[in-house]
């Protein structure tokens, strides 16, 4: 999905304030409240090959000398409810920015990609669960629909997801926040570092703990099930912690769009 807004330009741009992800989309152990183990500077980890091919297409009369396409890829720790994902698969997030024809500024986003992660113990939250796929239980990242990259401070913006829940007997239309995706507010923990500057990248950790989650939709006769063991709704205690690798590319330096 792709979506245009006129917006500020983001303090990613400036340094090290991305997401993503809004991020979104990671990584440490994490608590139901106050700033996680990310409060200090980021743990270091290996630098992600970056991949520009969600570049979204500008808008009608940008000049592509004045925008440029930005991808962040983030791993980390999720608590939703009553449990803990403590290693997220890779999440990026691709969007561009820049001038409106207009002089405003502008977003467009590009795209969310993530594998799915497992969640320990299945959908009964047994060990028995961790062996077989009958009751193997996975979330995996999808984009919400909303999203402002613009920051101010330590606050990285908005950014919102649903999380597909996965499973051999589970539905497809099965999600969390699937009607009402759940809202980011990332801030920025600790420093950030320059990994490289050409291409440049930087480092940089975020979290959020003040965010609700709905409990899961479409997910069948199991929707209750699943509830349970994630102990979901749960508009309090929930935690995202994120350790994030932010790049860019002007739009002059990409294939045309």
């Amino acid at each position: 999905m792709k979506i245009t807004a006129a917006q500020r330009s983001s303090t990613v741009r400036r340094g090290a304030a991305g997401l993503a992800a809004a991020a979104v989309l990671a990584t440490a152990a994490v608590g139901a409240a106050g700033a996680p183990a990310l409060a200090a500077d980021p743990p270091a980890g290996p630098v992600p090959t970056f991949d520009f091919g969600d570049c979204p297409d500008l808008p009608a009369g940008a000049d592509p000398a004045r925008w440029r396409c930005e991808v962040l890829t983030a791993t980390g720790s999720l608590t939703l409810g009553s449990r803990t994902i403590p290693d997220l698969a890779p999440m990026t997030i691709t969007h561009a920015e820049g001038p409106l024809p207009d002089g405003s500024p502008g977003q467009v986003f590009g795209g969310l990609r993530g594998a799915a992660t497992a969640v320990p113990g299945g959908i009964l939250g047994t060990p028995a669960a961790d062996h077989g796929r009958a009751l193997s239980l996975s979330l995996r990242p999808e984009y919400g629909g909303r999203s402002d990259f613009y920051s101010v401070g330590d606050s990285l913006g908005l950014f919102t997801l649903r999380f597909r829940a996965l499973g051999l007997l589970l539905p497809k239309g099965c999600a969390l926040g699937g009607d009402t995706p759940v809202e980011l507010r990332l801030k920025r923990t600790g420093g950030s570092e320059r990994i490289s500057a050409d291409p440049p990248v930087i480092r940089f950790g975020a979290y959020d703990d003040s965010f609700g989650v709905p409990a899961a939709d479409h997910c069948g006769p199991l929707g209750r099930v699943l509830n349970d063991r994630l102990g979901l709704p749960a508009p309090t205690g929930n935690t995202i912690a994120l350790t994030a690798h932010y790049t860019y590319k002007p739009y002059t330096q990409l294939p045309p769009h």
